[in-house]
């Protein structure tokens, strides 16, 4: 068993939808994923940077998780001026 992510969790991981980009770029894709197959995950993105950033802007991923809420913020204590001292 592999510790590095699947091609497919990698694409995911980088925002790119998968299934939309294998269906419409067929050779593309299966030539990326026998790279990947090959090399570590970072060289890969090293040696296709220039391919995966053209490749997100055109598959992007739909994010379906909504995002977690945030702290509430918290209200600023008023601290009142001294006065001054007339003597």
């Amino acid at each position: 068993m592999s510790e590095f992510p699947s091609f497919n969790e990698y694409l995911e991981s980088k925002k790119i939808d998968a299934k939309a980009f294998a269906k419409s770029e067929t050779e593309l894709y299966m030539s990326l994923k026998e790279v990947f197959d090959q090399v570590h995950p970072d060289s890969f993105t090293a040696q296709k940077l220039f391919l995966i950033n053209p490749i997100r802007r055109k598959y992007q991923l739909k994010e379906t998780v909504e995002k977690k809420a945030g702290k509430p913020k918290m209200a600023r204590p008023v601290i009142p001026k001294p006065k001054p001292k007339i003597n």
